[in-house]
């Protein structure tokens, strides 16, 4: 499945096709003498899906351990949380019902703004609302969590204002606020205006009866202007302002997985088949950033990708595919390490 991810197979034909020209290199591999389709088939069907999401987390343990870094200013980890809807055709996908004609399934994501690595995956069918995959979240004391404004649920904020963490949530146009008091703020940093107050609704004030921050923020680029609501008082209404632009990283991860892995096309139908390509996907992901760290590349993840793709059955030690060797200089040359056999 992960040789299918990484050099981008379009089906479970093409799969095994490509296999089938290595077959002389299976057994090393671990895969036996030979791999039929049919039995491909059987065991995405009733191998369960949890073995592949289990390695899937331990791939991402790794990678975030490798990328933790503390250059963002702003302490503690950073997550943006989205969801993003793969569609799928009702006729084969039978039980992905999302509207009358139409199925799919939504992938949760809480993305690591700070390794650039997603900690936490959610699945479900696509009609499912997006503010009910905040209950599957563990909230960590300290941490940031972003949020776009569909998952404005002060009832499910609250629970993150009790886990002593911090959310910046972009607010709706009719949310009923009551300012107690103001912050001064330079307008020269696109900041409007930075309030101290407390939902004023009847059931929003129940829902969350702390107090809340208020910070307006006019962004020239795309001459808008947005409405953030948060719990943090310490940080500076800039700092509101640049960790919800921090959210977006999110929806970059979800553009480049979708074209440059395969979770839009499966290679088979039913929802544990779907799930473990899912799952074989971010592990995909994971074993190319955890590659680029331990081998200190200076290349984008697509090039690393494509380097991998095409050299995975190949002898080369995998460090040498990423050497910039002068072949004209013969010193570089040491043919008992070059070995470039392929067979």
């Amino acid at each position: 499945m992960l040789f299918g991810q990484l050099t981008n197979r379009e089906s479970l034909r093409d799969l095994i096709v490509a296999l089938d020209a290595h077959s002389g290199k299976s057994y090393h591999l671990g895969l036996g003498k030979n791999v039929t389709r049919s039995n491909f088939a059987k065991a995405n069907e009733v191998r369960s899906s949890k073995i592949f999401e289990d390695f899937a987390y331990h791939l991402i343990a790794i990678a975030r351990e490798l990328h933790s870094s503390d250059d963002f200013k702003i302490k503690g980890n950073i997550y943006a949380f989205d969801s993003s809807t793969i569609d799928l055709c009702l006729n084969v996908f039978w039980w992905a019902k999302f509207r009358k004609a139409k199925g799919g399934i939504k992938l949760h994501t809480l993305y690591d703004v700070n390794t650039q690595i997603p900690a936490f995956l959610h699945i479900t069918p696509a009609n499912v609302h997006d503010v009910k995959a905040m209950d599957e979240l563990l909230y960590e004391a300290g941490a940031h969590y972003i949020f776009d404004r569909a998952y404005l649920d002060y009832t499910r904020l609250y629970k993150i204002e009790r886990c002593s963490a911090y959310f910046v949530v972009r607010a709706k146009s009719n949310t009923k606020f009551r300012r107690m008091y103001s912050n001064k703020v330079d307008k020269l940093t696109g900041i409007r205006c930075d309030q101290i107050g407390k939902l004023s609704g009847f059931y929003t004030s129940q829902e969350y009866p702390q107090k809340l921050r208020r910070v307006k923020y006019y962004d020239k680029e795309s001459n808008r202007t947005f409405v953030f609501l948060t719990n943090n008082m310490k940080v500076t209404a800039e700092e509101v302002a640049l960790l919800y632009k921090k959210r977006w990283q999110v929806e970059l991860f979800f553009k480049w997985v979708k074209q440059h892995l395969k979770i839009k096309s499966f290679w088979g139908t039913s929802e544990n088949a779907v799930k473990i390509q899912i799952y074989c996907a971010i592990s995909a992901y994971c074993l190319v950033s955890i590659v680029a760290d331990k081998l200190k590349l200076k290349r984008s993840t697509y090039e690393i990708l494509q380097v991998l793709g095409i050299s995975l059955l190949d002898k080369t030690p995998i460090n040498e595919l990423f050497m910039n060797i002068d072949y004209s200089n013969v010193k570089e040359l040491d043919y008992n390490q070059l070995s470039l056999s392929l067979f």
